[in-house]
């Protein structure tokens, strides 16, 4: 009887399949990455390799499916014959490691590209654009995913701009893997363009002749899937709207239009919201906002801001109503209280500003015709001084391509005109020009270059006539980061409170910073992609604010660290001051400054 139980235990171990509880690495050699991809995405292996519970026959089964999976992944790049060899390699930690090696073979190359366009559309640029510049040509190793992608613009092209009748009437890649040779035909036939039908406003919010000049097309041009596109985020955008459906109609083939509706709910008129947050240039702040989106149905806006930092406290009343086009121009009246406690060596500003502006839009231009009215007081080495001026200006931004009125987005470039004349009323005649420019430039996949740079000139009689709150400032998050908001300026010796008494010896000179006539700061910054959507960044930063073009200028440098959120990226830099100029016998020691920032750009 024992014996008898023993070779039925035997029997029923038999029977139970010997699991793989180890890890098993997997290494294709001979392939490029690319292809290494494909390949491990077809290997069932790959799939598999992490079960705890697999028993050693399912392993060799999925061995034995590496060279058709191998060669059925090799296809798509034009190699139709690899030789493929397998080995497994056991370790003593019961670990286990399958080499795939690859010799690829004679890649099958592309004998001829025929492509046809016919139709009323054979000759526009929309598909011109793609024939003249074939992703595959002859003489290239055949690869599928530059055939689809042929095929799939001709069809994305109709189906997007208008030709809804379009079909392909062939679609043919033929291969010779003897001959180690390939042809590709395609053909379609794009039929009639059809153009914008009449649109269906369905909404409340506005008025309907507000609501409609928000449309990024008009009745009878062609048919564009793009524009509707802009016009939902357009009309989104103006915060009047909720639920908002932009849908083409079903076509008609006889007038060759395609209807549009639109239906959207009115949004809540008013927007309340409170926040707390850091800033190296603001250090801890506080901010709280009342937007009222629709005061009227003429889309009327009505906006106030508080906010609260350890260094300025203010409060924005401003009223905005759309005109022109109104997702992207705009009359505003706004009326800002400032109290600012760290100008440069200014112990206090505190302005009062009314200030009409017009936004218009040319092109890729933004133009902004204001005139400020303000009464500023600042108090400065000893003495209160208080300015009245009117300063009429105009600027002028460069807009990113497709710009729907966003209020965040880089400004490539920007330049300011301003000034003010006693003929105006003013305390001071002075002229301003103010320009900054910033553009990065990818030098690789994962290298990008960010070149910025600041000017300002002023144009006055005398510098002490040039209002302390009108004069530049240098340091700062945008500015040079080795040294903290507004320190960089130019000294003034300040004249001693009382004469020294005879036989006393001298005081020591006292300087402080009085602002400049002229501003030039300029950064240089290399940004290195991490995973995880990080970056790493070294840069150096230079400039000052100066009185005379050619004084010296301060220089920092540091290293950062970026993170992309889905709008803004965070930064977070430290830089060291190299060089300040300073007077005689002026030292002062800098330590590493930390700055925190955020900023639509990389």
């Amino acid at each position: 009887m024992a014996r008898l139980l023993a070779i039925l235990l035997v029997m029923l171990c038999a029977l139970v399949p010997v699991q793989v509880r180890a890890d098993i690495t997997i290494e294709v050699d001979g392939v490029d990455a690319e292809i290494r991809r494909n390949v491990l995405v077809f290997l069932s292996l790959e799939r598999y390799k992490e079960r705890d519970d697999l028993p050693e026959a399912t392993l060799e089964r999925l061995q034995e499916r590496v060279d058709r999976e191998v060669r059925s992944a090799l296809r798509p790049f034009g190699y139709y014959e690899p030789h493929v060899r397998t080995d497994m390699q056991r370790h003593a930690s019961g670990d286990a490691t399958v080499r795939i090696t690859i010799d690829p073979g004679e890649p099958v190359r592309v004998e001829s590209v025929d492509v046809d366009v016919s139709g009323p559309g054979s000759g526009d640029p929309l598909f011109t654009a793609i024939t003249d510049h074939l992703p595959i040509a002859r003489g290239d190793r055949l690869n599928h995913a530059a055939y689809e992608k042929l095929k799939g613009d001709l069809q994305r092209t109709a189906s997007t701009y208008g030709f809804l009748d379009a079909r392909t009437t062939r679609s043919d890649l033929m291969v010779d893997p003897a001959q180690h040779s390939a042809r590709i035909v395609l053909a379609m036939e794009t039929g009639p363009r059809y153009r914008f039908g009449p649109t269906t406003f369905e909404q409340n919010a506005i008025d309907e002749s507000l609501a409609r000049r928000y449309l990024r097309y008009h009745e009878g041009e062609s048919f564009d899937l793009t524009q509707l596109l802009r016009t939902q985020f357009a009309l989104d955008d103006s915060q009047y709207f909720s639920g908002l459906e932009v849908l083409p109609g079903t076509r008609d083939p006889e007038s060759l239009t395609v209807p549009v509706s639109i239906h959207a709910r009115p949004a809540r008129s008013n927007r309340y919201a409170f926040g707390l947050g850091y800033g190296s240039d603001t250090r801890a702040r506080g901010t709280a906002t009342w937007d009222k989106r629709r005061v009227n149905r003429h889309g009327h806006r009505f906006y106030t801001k508080l906010t609260a930092a350890q260094v300025a406290q203010t409060l924005e009343l401003r009223y905005s109503v759309p005109i022109g086009d109104p997702a992207l121009e705009k009359a505003d009246l706004s009326l800002q209280w400032l109290r600012n406690e760290n100008v440069g060596d200014v112990l206090e500003v505190r302005s009062v500003e009314l200030r009409p502006s017009v936004t218009q839009v040319q092109g890729r231009w933004q133009r902004v015709l204001f005139t400020i009215a303000t009464r500023a007081t600042s108090e400065f080495i000893g003495r209160t001084e208080t300015d009245t001026l009117l300063i009429p200006g105009i600027s002028y931004s460069l807009l990113p391509r497709g710009f729907l009125g966003e209020e965040i987005f880089t400004r490539t470039l920007y330049a300011e005109l301003r000034g003010s004349s006693g003929f105006l009323g003013s305390d001071s005649e002075f002229v301003q020009l103010r320009t900054h420019a910033e553009r990065v430039f990818d030098l690789g996949r994962r290298w990008h270059l960010l070149l910025r740079a600041e000017f300002g000139a002023s144009a006055v009689g005398h510098f002490s006539q040039l209002p302390v709150s009108q004069r530049f400032f240098a340091g700062g998050d945008e500015s040079v980061r080795g040294f903290g908001y507004n320190e960089l300026s130019p000294y003034t010796l300040v004249p001693p409170s009382a004469p020294a008494a005879p036989g006393a010896p001298a005081a020591p000179p006292v300087y402080a910073k009085e602002g400049g006539r002229h501003l030039l700061t300029g950064t240089v910054e290399i940004v290195r992609d991490l995973p995880r959507n990080l970056g790493i960044a070294l840069f150096t930063d230079g400039g000052n604010a100066i009185n005379a073009f050619g004084e010296p200028l301060a220089w920092s440098a540091g290293i950062g660290l970026r993170y992309r959120l889905p709008v803004l990226t965070v930064g977070i830099d430290i830089a060291q001051s190299i060089y300040e100029p300073l007077p005689a016998g002026v030292q002062v020691h800098r330590s590493p400054r930390l700055h925190i920032n955020f900023s639509p750009k990389l």
